[in-house]
């Protein structure tokens, strides 16, 4: 089978194109898909250049998350059958034309869900799901910021926190991505090259938000000084680079709390996965959650992907297609 590979860690450069064994009949409990779409996430580019711990030998083949159809059904998986259109979040080796999937990992796609939906929306809105309703659990009259509120889980998260009764206050590096923003419903977007701290703090009577999402990294420390006190900001990403340590005498000091953010740590269960994409479904389906599609690239042209997701043109999910 085909599959976009890479042999050594570094730039867009070293991926490829190229064929690889095709998994073998799927193992009992698995299920084998053959991949219609494929969703690329920042997390593949931190295994590309060798940041994130990656299973076997070269060549490597990175991607968690996609959709198809079921091609076989190993032993012990009673409701799952050939021809199933599904989807995945949490399943490696995702970057290829057949995925062997654990059954538990799969979720089955409603007739309303497309392929290019199903692989846009699982990792991106799972993550802004519990971001919203566990890490910092939105509240009516809540302000909270939201790093790259353009990006994927920007969007998706800026929609969920209005639909809890929340405001949003945007932050993003271009006017272009600000009126993306402010479209989906952000009361008002700061530009990262402007002194977004003030602002934010001026904006919410110099208190500052309620809470703030971080998924930059680099901009942890601000993000501490912009958010109010008693304020909580939440990390779960270093898009712009690792943080600066935290000296946990600020916190005691200043009465904030700062917590992290993993999306494996509340997919613990098939139950948990089937659950919280039903509802990212049923609001999709209803008109109340929008999902963007910056971008759409062959598997085969993935180092063009790479760069594009790597250069912050992106608002919205870049989808592979095999």
């Amino acid at each position: 089978m085909k599959a976009l590979c890479f042999d050594t860690f570094g730039g867009p450069d070293v991926l490829y194109y190229g064929d690889v064994p095709a998994p073998t009949a799927p193992d009992r409990g698995e299920v084998l898909v053959r991949t219609r779409a494929i969703g690329l996430n920042f997390a593949d580019v931190y295994r590309r250049q060798g940041h994130y711990h990656l299973l076997g030998q070269p060549p490597f083949i990175a991607g968690y998350e996609g959709s198809g159809t079921i091609e076989a059904v190993g032993d012990a998986v009673p409701v799952l059958k050939v021809g199933d259109r599904v989807a995945f979040a949490d399943v490696p080796f995702a970057n290829a034309e057949l995925v062997a999937a654990p059954a538990d990992k799969i979720i089955p796609l409603p007739a309303t869900i497309s392929f290019e939906l199903g692989a846009a929306l699982l990792l991106q809105g799972l993550t802004a799901h519990y971001l919203s309703h566990d890490s910092y659990p939105v509240k009516p009259g809540d302000v909270v910021a939201v790093h790259a509120v353009a990006g994927g889980v920007g969007q998706l998260l800026t929609q969920l926190v209005r639909q809890r009764g929340g405001r949003v206050l945007g932050l993003t590096s271009s006017p272009e991505k600000a009126e993306v923003a402010r479209q989906l419903g952000a009361e008002a977007v700061f530009l990262y090259a402007d002194d977004w701290v003030s602002q934010l703090r001026a904006h919410t009577a110099g208190g500052g938000p309620d809470a703030i999402y971080d998924s930059v990294g680099s901009t942890l420390p601000q993000s501490l000084e912009a958010v109010k006190t008693r304020g909580t900001v939440v990390f779960y990403g270093m898009a712009g680079g690792s943080p600066a340590p935290v000296d946990p005498r600020y916190l005691m000091d200043a009465s904030k709390t700062l917590t992290g953010g993993d999306l494996w740590n509340y997919l613990d269960s098939a139950q948990e996965r089937q659950h919280r994409a039903t509802v990212l479904f049923e609001l999709v389906a209803a008109g109340q959650l929008q999902v963007h599609i910056a971008r759409q690239f062959a598997l085969a042209d993935g180092a063009a992907a790479h760069r594009y997701l790597e250069s912050r043109q992106s608002t919205g999910k870049v989808l592979l297609i095999p």
